[in-house]
C-alpha cells in the first residue's frame, strides 16, 4: 500500500491534536484571523454569488463537467458570479463555463498535497491553508448552492448547510442537486430520515434535485430575487488597495447584500 502525501503545511496535521503551548495556540489564532482577513479582503467586491460544488476528479469530456459547464454559463446570464472552490473538475467546469458567458468567476483554494491548484478560468482567488475557513467563505459570500456529484468534500459542504439552515443559522437558502441518478439513493435516505422523524421535511423545502442546468439556476435565482433584498454597501477606497480585477477592469459593484 502505497503512503498518503505529507501535508505541504505541518500546521494541517497538528492544529487538531489537542492542547498545544500557549503560544503555539496564540500564533495559530492570529494565522486564522490573517487568513479570514485575506479572505474577506479578496471577495469582499466579488458581488452576488452562486456557488457551484462537486468532484475535482471528471475531466473534460465527462457528462458531468458538460453539466457544470453549462450551469456556470447560465449563472453569468443571470448576472450572479460563480463561485467554485477554485480547483479541477466540476469547479474548473462551472468557472469555465461564466468566463465563456462573459460573466464574472471566482474560486476560494485549498492549500493540497495533491488534486488542487487554481484552475485558470478565474478572474481572481484566494488560496485558502484550513478547510474550516474556506467553508465559511464559501457560504459567506453566496446566495445559494448547486451541488453537482462529487465525494466526501462536497457531501460535507452539502450536509452542513442543511444543518445550518436545519437550525435556522442560515434562512432562505436555495440548494440544488444535480445528477438524479447520482444522487437518488442519497435522496430515498433523506426521506427515509424525515419518515423516522429525525429530520423535518420544512428542513427540505429548499431542495432542488434536477438535471436541467437552466432549472438549476433558474430555481435559485428566482428565490434569491424574490427573497432578498438589495442594501447600499460602501464603496471601495483606493487607498486601501481595495476593488477586484475582471477582464482587466476594476469592478466596483452595486451593494447587493443578503437581508
Amino acid at each position: 500500500m502505497s503512503a498518503l502525501p505529507k501535508p505541504r503545511h505541518r500546521g494541517e496535521e497538528i492544529y487538531l491534536d489537542g492542547a498545544r503551548s500557549r503560544s503555539y495556540e496564540f500564533f495559530f489564532s492570529v494565522r486564522v484571523m490573517l487568513q479570514f482577513i485575506k479572505g474577506f479582503r479578496t471577495l469582499h467586491f466579488a458581488g452576488p454569488c452562486i456557488t457551484v460544488f462537486g468532484s475535482a476528479r471528471y475531466k473534460e469530456d465527462h457528462a458531468y463537467y458538460r453539466m457544470a459547464r453549462t450551469v456556470g454559463q447560465y449563472v453569468a446570464e443571470k448576472g450572479f458570479t460563480t463561485m467554485t472552490g477554485g480547483g479541477p473538475g466540476i469547479m474548473e467546469a462551472a468557472n469555465r463555463g461564466a468566463i465563456e458567458n462573459n460573466g464574472r468567476s471566482v474560486g476560494v483554494n485549498i492549500q493540497l498535497p495533491m488534486e488542487q491548484a487554481p484552475n485558470p478560468y478565474l478572474d481572481t482567488h484566494v488560496n485558502i491553508r484550513y478547510f474550516f475557513i474556506r467553508k465559511v467563505l464559501l457560504l459567506k459570500y453566496s446566495y445559494g448552492f448547486i451541488v453537482l456529484p462529487g465525494g466526501f468534500g462536497t457531501m460535507d459542504e452539502f450536509f452542513e448547510t442543511l444543518t445550518l439552515v436545519q437550525t435556522r443559522s442560515i434562512r432562505d437558502f436555495p440548494i440544488v442537486l444535480m445528477g438524479t441518478d447520482y444522487y437518488r439513493e442519497l435522496m430515498e435516505a433523506i426521506d427515509d430520515m424525515v419518515k423516522e422523524g429525525t429530520i423535518s421535511a420544512n428542513d427540505l423545502k429548499l431542495v432542488k434535485l434536477t438535471d436541467d442546468p437552466a432549472e438549476a439556476v433558474e430555481f435559485v435565482s428566482t428565490y434569491v430575487k424574490k427573497n432578498y433584498k438589495i442594501k447600499r454597501r460602501r464603496r471601495a477606497f483606493w487607498w486601501l488597495f481595495e476593488g477586484m480585477r475582471f477582464k482587466g477592469r476594476t469592478y466596483f459593484p452595486k451593494s447587493e447584500t443578503k437581508g
